[in-house]
């Protein structure tokens, strides 16, 4: 009997060759990349670092993630590299642990500004051992550097975080720079969202400003889930210590074994974004993103749209995403600055092109999508999210149930199934 995990998997390459994929943190690997990643290595334990293991047969990984580095030091031109972070939110804890102490005062931008969990959100490890103070956008939507210039030398922080993740302008990091100057911080970088477009060429490089680069590897780097933490040369005369300090606080700080199959995985990824057709794939996106946003009336400067459904109704991000997913198309429910509603039920929907990019489409095919969006949206107009708490699990319920049965949405499902059946899903057709 076929195992049951493996029928679901199927399912969910249908639904990833058959729909279209537009949350801007998701998109394909290819198949060495899937290769490397359910491979043999998944069986070695590895604890330490290469040349320096607590088990022994270790000889064969060291190699593997001493070519995993040097190609991430290669790529991003950086005197050390480190790719054992099992994922981002470790990876940014690591880096805060090697920079301050328990208590010391971090600084990021707020979440509800497209900040990260990680930058200093409530709740979060960031603002529970660390004293976290937000700066925020502006009515433009862009980074207030006043605020952030002025919260800066009231509060001192020993490390100023400057990263996003529902933010769709360019960073000048520069500006990073001259205020953490100013109170003498550790400027860390988190490039999670665009390293894939830095690599190309369409987004600035953060290196010559900052002392330490955080990168998630599953984003526009086409990777697996992973991290990398990058030191730059600032950073080591900063702290001639500091790789040594992010490597105890990744074991034994925070991780045990590195999963040695996800080390080979980014190796494989990293070789393919040295290829001169990954720059071609940056740019790409970026064209696509800035053509979507312009049809959907919004702008775009990197892959990335934030987009605000006010003018449909109240807090209607949660029916816009369902009703979208109902019609074949993914996007994520996203707060918007200055929300009217409710984190939980906010007023906007984040998407972008990186999966879309990576299947083949272009400019043309972006027009065709945005049309389909605003049709899609068109069907919610006036659902609006009730304002009084109590009646809105109800409510919701009740939404769902309509829009599944919603005719239009169905009708739209099936051009976008028959549209994006015919572009090829990296890892799956190849």
């Amino acid at each position: 009997m076929a195992s049951r995990v493996f029928k679901l998997i199927s399912e969910e390459a249908h639904r990833q060759k058959y729909g279209l994929e537009m949350i801007p943190s998701e998109n394909y690997v290819s198949k060495d990349v899937l290769k490397a990643l359910g491979s043999i290595l998944t069986n070695k334990y590895s604890e330490g670092f290469p040349g320096r293991r607590y088990y022994g047969g270790n000889e064969i990984i060291d190699k593997i993630e001493n070519y995993a580095c040097d190609l991430a030091k290669k790529l991003f031109r950086v005197p050390v590299a480190l790719v054992q972070p099992y994922s981002g939110s470790p990876a940014n804890l690591a880096i805060t642990m090697a920079v301050c102490e328990p208590g010391d005062v971090v600084m990021g931008l707020a979440l509800s500004s497209g900040g990260h969990l990680t930058h200093g959100a409530n709740l979060n490890f960031s603002s529970i051992f660390y004293k976290a103070v937000n700066y925020t956008v502006g009515d433009d939507w862009k980074i207030n550097f006043g605020e952030l210039e002025t919260l800066a030398k009231i509060h001192k922080p020993k490390l100023i975080w400057v990263g996003t993740t529902a933010y769709p302008f360019k960073l000048d990091y520069k500006k990073f720079r001259k205020i953490a100057d100013m109170v003498g911080a550790s400027l860390v970088a988190d490039i999670s969202h665009i390293t894939g477009l830095i690599i190309g060429g369409v987004h600035e490089s953060p290196v010559p400003d900052v002392d330490i680069i955080m990168t998630t590897t599953h984003k526009t780097l086409r990777g697996p889930r992973g991290a990398i933490i990058l030191v730059t040369e600032r950073g080591l005369k900063r702290d001639s210590e500091i790789k040594s300090k992010i490597e105890r606080a990744i074991i034994p700080g925070i991780q045990g074994g590195p999963h040695n199959h996800q080390t080979a995985a980014i190796a494989v990824s990293l070789e393919e974004a040295l290829k001169p057709s990954f720059k071609k794939y940056a740019i790409q996106v970026a064209k696509n993103a800035a053509v979507l946003a312009k049809e959907l009336g919004t702008v775009s400067e990197t892959h990335l749209i934030l987009f605000s459904l006010t003018k449909y109704g109240y807090g209607m991000g949660y029916q816009a995403q369902y009703a979208l997913e109902e019609a074949g198309i993914t996007v994520n429910k996203n707060t918007i600055p200055g929300e009217p509603a409710s984190p939980f039920y906010p007023s906007g929907i984040r998407l972008g092109t990186p999966a879309l990019t990576s299947r083949g489409m272009k400019e043309e095919d972006m027009v065709k999508i945005a049309d389909w969006i605003k049709r899609v949206l068109e069907e919610i107009r006036g659902l609006d999210l009730p304002r009084k708490q109590e009646k809105r699990k109800d409510f919701l319920k009740e939404i769902k149930i309509k829009l599944h049965k919603n005719k239009n949405l169905k009708r739209i499902r099936k051009e976008v199934e028959n549209f994006a059946g015919k572009f090829p899903v990296p890892g799956i057709n190849d």
